[in-house]
């Protein structure tokens, strides 16, 4: 272990004021000290954070390191003391490894191809059409989060596993609750159970009466209801949290940044290239966890059987060495392969998806606003705290030209 190697003694929990884009300056300082440092977490368990690229990468595709959820005992913000952790409920395959992943994982590959999410286009676009209309009628004024980013990835999602439309907004506070980083632990964990309720009564109405839907195309399969009950949490919730948070950040960082909002509304052309960097610069999942399954040799340092490692995916996507400028949004840039979906066996299985929301949705909204603008100063913009799994801000006042 060399002498230079650089600590981060806490997470940050704030990013820089003005800086509502940008991880915060402690994670980019320590990137800037090398692509690995050590982290002594609040349990005393000395750890690592990756900030580097490279090294991102390599973890998230290496089996030796573990996303288990029964292994995942130090959280970098609260020493929990000796708690035992359960091992993830059946179906929620996010949290666990081969070949349990498989099993949940390969029954939704075909149904998220990228050819089925093209073809969900129209469908996005018309979803998308309706909330701008009814902005418009409003208008003009909105929060975007709740008139325009949360119902597009909401409804989607919803019809896609055949969640009925008036359920629809019992679901979103639920996830909202549990995924939002702003409640107590009995909060947290009401929201959850009370979400985890309702998909098994979903999967019960599913399997009296089937219907033209994901959840109902795997009731064939050897699949339990409890299992069923699993994969549809993991999917409503990646399919709308992340998604959401896309569409209301990017927006921001568009009207923060109009020579490239410019760039965008007047060249069709640009959209697929566009949604990549915004992937890119925001990052709206912040950061993975892993514990070493062994000793494993990792940017020149051996990271011990079951050391806790933090995989910093905003910074990577921001390393110099393979972003040129990375602090700048550049929606020309060519510099693909970002690490904003994950990388490996757990990479997002409904990145197709968002992609297509967000190529439909960001273009038809600044298009057909054009003058569209904050309605409050970018400072009292409110965001998700750093304590939250997914990035984005909380409620964007907009405005525009009547």
């Amino acid at each position: 272990m060399t002498e230079s190697l650089h600590t981060l003694t806490a997470m940050p929990t704030a990013r820089q004021s003005g800086c509502p884009f940008d991880p915060p300056k402690e994670l980019i300082e320590a990137r800037e000290h090398g692509p690995i440092s050590r982290f002594p977490f609040p349990s005393g368990h000395q750890g690592w954070l990756v900030t580097g690229y490279d090294l991102v990468r390599s973890v998230l595709a290496d089996q030796r390191f573990s996303s288990r959820k029964e292994l995942m005992l130090h959280h970098p913000l609260v020493d929990y003391g000796d708690i035992e952790v359960p091992p993830a409920p059946p179906g929620e395959f996010l949290l666990m490894d081969e070949p349990q992943h498989s099993r949940y994982r390969k029954p939704l590959v075909g149904k998220f191809t990228v050819r089925r999410m093209r073809l969900l286009t129209e469908r996005v676009e018309q979803i998308t059409a309706d909330h701008l209309d009814a902005m418009d009628k409003a208008g003009p004024t909105a929060d975007l989060v709740t008139a325009f980013a949360k119902p597009i990835p909401s409804i989607v999602i919803c019809e896609l596993l055949g969640v009925p439309y008036e359920d629809r907004g019992r679901f979103q506070e639920n996830i909202d609750t549990f995924l939002g980083g702003e409640v107590s632990d009995e909060e947290l964990i009401a929201a959850y159970l009370a979400t985890q309720e309702y998909l098994a009564e979903l999967v019960a109405a599913k399997r009296a009466n089937p219907t033209d839907d994901v959840l109902s195309d795997l009731l064939d399969s050897d699949l339990t209801d409890e299992e069923l009950k699993g994969i549809a949490l993991i999917l409503l919730a990646a399919g709308f949290d992340t998604t959401a948070n896309m569409l209301a950040l990017g927006t921001f960082a568009l009207l923060r940044n109009p020579d490239q909002l410019a760039a965008l509304r007047t060249d069709p052309a640009l959209t697929d290239q566009a949604v990549e960097e915004l992937l890119r610069y925001l990052s709206v999942a912040k950061q993975f966890h892993r514990v070493a399954l062994e000793d494993v040799e990792l940017g020149g340092h051996t990271i011990e059987a079951g050391t806790t490692v933090i995989l910093s995916l905003n910074t990577a996507n921001r390393d110099p060495e393979r972003f040129p400028d990375p602090h700048t949004l550049d929606l020309r840039r060519q510099n693909g392969g970002h690490l904003a979906f994950s990388h490996g066996i757990h990479q997002c299985l409904g990145q197709q998806l968002a992609r297509v929301e967000l190529r439909v949705a960001l273009p038809a909204l600044i298009n057909r606003f054009p003058t569209l603008r904050l309605a409050v100063p970018a400072e009292e913009v409110s965001l998700r705290p750093e304590t939250a799994d997914i990035y984005g801000v909380k409620s964007l006042p907009v405005t525009w030209d009547a």
